[in-house]
């Protein structure tokens, strides 16, 4: 099941994608799909019919993966007395 994710890459906006597994330790790229801008719009620098992008890892900044729908059923939101 893909997992949405925020993007950050070098010197560019964070992007929306999905990300089909969690990368791991020995991987040298991402390989993601449905990138698009954090308001839902489509990225200008994709042509059209992008499925899906491989960025190496040079150009990752950091990802931050989303919960789910079952995850946030369990998650218990912070709050400030």
């Amino acid at each position: 099941m893909a997992k949405t994710v925020i993007l950050h890459l070098t010197g560019e906006d964070p992007v929306l994608a999905e990300l089909d597994q969690e990368p791991q330790p020995t991987d040298s790229s991402i390989r993601v799909s449905n990138l698009r801008r954090r308001d839902g719009k489509a990225l200008p620098y994709l042509s059209t019919g992008v499925q899906a992008v491989i960025y190496p890892w040079h150009r990752v900044t950091f990802i931050e993966i989303l919960p789910g729908e079952e995850e946030r059923s369990s998650v218990i939101d912070f709050f400030r007395p």
